[in-house]
């Protein structure tokens, strides 16, 4: 691993394979997926997904979709949704405030919260905490970063998301 910077990035994955990025959902689309979570999504966020994509880039392994039945070219699967993100969080008892982001390895994903002020971004590990030893999913929390902003921010400018997190 080498030590990240924009032109070093770019340079790297110039010739890397890619696929075209989703369609960017519509202002209805994001009105209705916070319809069912109860919560607005943060302004960068709809942005986001209405300006450049329904997900499918990002950090780490790239944001989720907000609608369901993406699928990446050459993918056997559908990629990751808000919905089934929100399902087996929801039966894992995270938070409801809790917007998952993107997967990050193993049994981590990133998380934004939808109440706390200027949205921070958390790495929340599922695997590590124990219901029986009388724990619960704050127990698997780290926080990666202040603000959605920031970690989105860090991330275009060829930084290392895991940094904050990794340097605790």
């Amino acid at each position: 691993m080498f030590e990240s910077s924009t032109e070093v990035v770019a340079a790297y994955f110039a010739d890397a394979p890619r696929g075209p990025l989703f369609a960017p959902v519509t202002v209805a689309q994001v009105e209705e997926v916070e319809r069912r979570l109860g919560l607005r999504l943060p302004e960068l966020l709809r942005r986001v997904y209405t300006e450049v994509a329904d997900g499918g880039f990002g950090p780490d392994c790239g944001l989720v979709s907000l609608c369901d039945g993406k699928r990446a070219p050459g993918h056997l699967h559908d990629w990751p949704s808000a919905a089934r993100a929100r399902e087996r969080n929801r039966a894992e008892g995270v938070p409801e405030s809790w917007f998952e982001l993107t997967a990050g390895g193993c049994s981590m994903y990133w998380h934004v919260s939808l109440l706390a002020v200027d949205n921070p971004v958390l790495l929340y590990d599922s695997g590590s905490w124990v219901p029986e030893w009388g724990e619960d999913p704050h127990d698997g929390l780290s926080y990666a970063a202040e603000s959605l902003r920031k970690w989105f921010w860090t991330w275009a400018e060829g930084g290392n998301v895991w940094r904050e997190v990794l340097d605790r």
